[in-house]
């Protein structure tokens, strides 16, 4: 059984991480980036992760540029402007792609569990999130258009239920 406990990423400060640090944790993986008219749901994002994360939740994002070249920043830019722009505490990874033949292991993996509207696999937009349960496996994916604080009935029944 494949769980994201499965894989590893880069952070966005360097170095490889191993997905297992968040084992027995809800989590909400969104691809994110710095230029697009979704991109206030950073706030909605950090709001999220500081109201649920001593119960075991965690927001993951990761920057992809695959879409409008809306994140076209280095590392340290996007570290920045996440910090500065929207007090971001929540752990983020190094840019990927997200759709087509370089789509980082997750996201192949996030999207053949949960298809999006119509069935399709493909990540339509920026801020498609995947709620993952304790188990590490996907419970629900939710487009850009859904605000983050829509999701608070599903991270709370996620938070209750054991893994």
């Amino acid at each position: 059984m494949t769980s994201i406990y499965s894989f590893s990423a880069q952070g966005l400060a360097g170095g490889e991480v191993a997905l297992s640090r968040y084992e027995g944790q809800v989590l909400l993986v969104v691809n994110v980036a710095s230029e697009c008219g979704f991109t206030p749901q950073y706030q909605g994002l950090e709001a999220l992760y500081r109201e649920y994360r001593e119960r075991g939740f965690a927001v993951l994002g990761f920057p992809c540029d695959q879409f409008g070249h809306q994140e076209p920043g280095s590392a340290d830019e996007i570290a920045s402007f996440c910090s500065t722009n929207y007090g971001v505490s929540f752990p983020m990874f190094a840019k990927i792609e997200v759709n087509g033949p370089q789509a980082h292991p997750l996201f192949a993996w996030l999207k053949s569990e949960k298809a999006g509207v119509l069935g399709s696999q493909n990540i339509k937009w920026n801020f498609t999130k995947f709620l993952l349960g304790r188990d590490g496996r996907v419970l629900q994916r939710y487009g850009s258009i859904t605000k983050p604080e829509a999701l608070r009935g599903d991270i709370e029944k996620a938070l209750a239920a054991q893994a």
